[in-house]
């Protein structure tokens, strides 16, 4: 039986009489399994009322100490739950359970290193050239912040955001995907037992509608979203007309660079899970392969022969390796991408169909999906598909290796594998994304930042530096002399 869930505004589960629903669907089950409800443009109003005045009230004086404080008790409940919510987001959006247990984790560390942050938010001393002026800067919390995720990683994503928002002062309105919002509705109910103030943290659900309404209502300081470029783009013009500043972290169509001098065996597995660990469907997925040509025939067979091993099943299973796409329209998509690439010219050398057999009938299961002979102008290789499918793209010298990685709109996340220090360092330098890897992929922490270049998005999550995203700083002069001063004079 379907569990419905209700918003959650000012620390209270909230619905109205005649209050819309939609279906959560399983994607391994194509089975309804929660009912999540449609925020009207009235409780959305209500969640930004509350959030501005739990802010107005009580947030905004609340020490660094205290917040840190309840951040610790909120990684602490998550840890206790990781389990259960795993279990909800892998039902939710098809992830192995392998990967979104390790992601609560993830996400309780950040609220951690946060808390960690929350009582050292410090302004500067600034010595001026009028010697009877005290000059300093406050670094203040920006307001009401809104914070969009996508359904790829519901709680990763949120702690990217919530963690130093609330650490650096902040009230938020929380709006998840309309494709997975049953943990961010489940954690809500940490929020309370954590014991924050009525109307610091709330969550409402829905479609476009309930975004539009956040970002149209011109009461919120700070927008910070996660998803595709269409729609960062609409979000950024929207609060621009507001002049509401924004974060947005976007697509991308990252190069994953091998070369000749590289340990095979590492990049090998570098090159496998950066693409078909979470079924591609991530923003950093290394979807395009660059391969020196002097081993591109070996790096090529290779991962045909072990991509046709990754085992896919039901996510719940720990021995998954690879689950389904998240939900049916993302499904289709996927296949018309692998679909066009045939007609482009492109060389199918692995998978490229929906995935059928024992256990696989029901869900929205794509078979790792591996095209050769690939040109980087080709449209699979331009645009991101958001799914298990790989483009391997030969260079011979290490500019052209550079020209190629940088000839893409995107800019977030890029791999290089060799044993050359120099050339390691160099590729670091030259290449245009937010991330640079050198023998590892896909790896993170929530101390290192994490943005993007170009259509990639603005802004940095993670690291100390995500907190600039949700402070606003403040000068502050004191004039302490006993001089008399002419008062249409520019005190210099």
């Amino acid at each position: 039986m379907a569990t419905t869930y209700d918003l959650f505004i000012n620390n209270e589960r909230v619905r109205t009489e005649n209050q819309e629903y939609f279906p959560a669907i399983n994607p391994y089950t194509r089975e309804e399994w929660a009912s999540i409800p449609q925020a009207s443009t009235a409780q959305v109003a209500d969640a930004i009322a509350a959030a501005r005045h739990a802010y107005d009230t009580v947030w905004s004086k609340t020490s660094g100490y205290d917040r840190a404080k309840l951040l610790h008790r909120l990684a602490d409940i998550l840890d206790a739950n990781a389990e259960r919510m795993a279990i909800m987001e892998t039902t939710d959006n098809g992830k192995v359970i392998r990967e979104t247990y390790s992601q609560m984790g993830f996400a309780a560390r950040a609220y951690r290193f946060f808390a960690g942050c929350a009582d050292k938010i410090f302004g500067d001393t600034i010595p001026l050239d009028q010697r009877n002026v005290f000059d300093f800067t406050r670094r203040e919390p920006v307001g009401v912040a809104v914070l969009i995720t996508a359904w790829n990683s519901p709680m990763g994503l949120l702690s990217n955001k919530l963690a130093p928002a609330l650490a650096a002062g902040n009230c938020v309105v929380i709006k998840p995907s309309e494709h997975a919002s049953v943990t961010t509705l489940e954690f809500a109910n940490f929020i309370k037992e954590a014991g924050f103030p009525p109307g610091v943290v709330n969550v409402v659900t829905g479609d476009y509608r309930a975004g539009q309404a956040l970002l149209t209502s011109g009461r919120v300081d700070r927008v910070s979203f996660t998803g595709s470029p269409a729609v960062g783009r609409q979000i950024a013009s929207d609060a621009g007309r507001a002049l509401v500043p924004v974060t947005l972290e976007l697509g991308g169509k990252s190069p994953n660079i091998i070369f000749d001098d590289a340990e095979l065996d590492r990049a090998v597995v570098g090159a496998l899970a950066g693409i078909f660990a979470a079924t591609g469907q991530t923003c950093i997925a290394g979807s395009r392969l660059l391969v020196q040509r002097g081993v591109y025939k070996q790096v090529s067979e290779r991962l045909v022969e072990r991509a046709r091993k990754i085992k896919l099943g039901n996510p719940l299973d720990k021995s998954t390796e690879m689950g389904t796409a998240a939900n049916e329209p993302q499904f289709k998509r996927i296949l018309g991408s692998i679909d066009n690439a045939v007609k482009e010219g492109a060389t199918l050398t692995c998978g490229g169909k929906a995935a059928t057999g024992e256990n696989l009938a029901k869900g929205f299961f794509i078979e790792p999906t591996i095209f050769t002979d690939v040109h980087n102008s080709m449209t699979l290789a331009q645009e991101e598909v958001f799914g298990p499918v790989l483009s391997i793209i030969p260079f011979d010298t290490e500019e052209e290796a550079i020209s190629i990685a940088n000839d893409t709109k995107y800019g977030l996340a890029s791999g290089v594998w060799t044993t050359n220090l120099s050339r390691a360092l160099r590729m670091s330098r030259a290449i245009h994304a937010g991330t640079v890897w050198v023998n590892t992929y896909r790896a993170a922490s929530v101390m290192a930042p994490f943005g993007g270049f170009k259509d990639s998005g603005y802004g940095k999550e993670r690291g100390v530096i995500a907190l600039e995203e949700f402070l606003q700083t403040k000068n502050v002069m004191i004039d302490f002399s006993d001089e008399e001063r002419d008062p249409f004079a520019i005190k210099v």
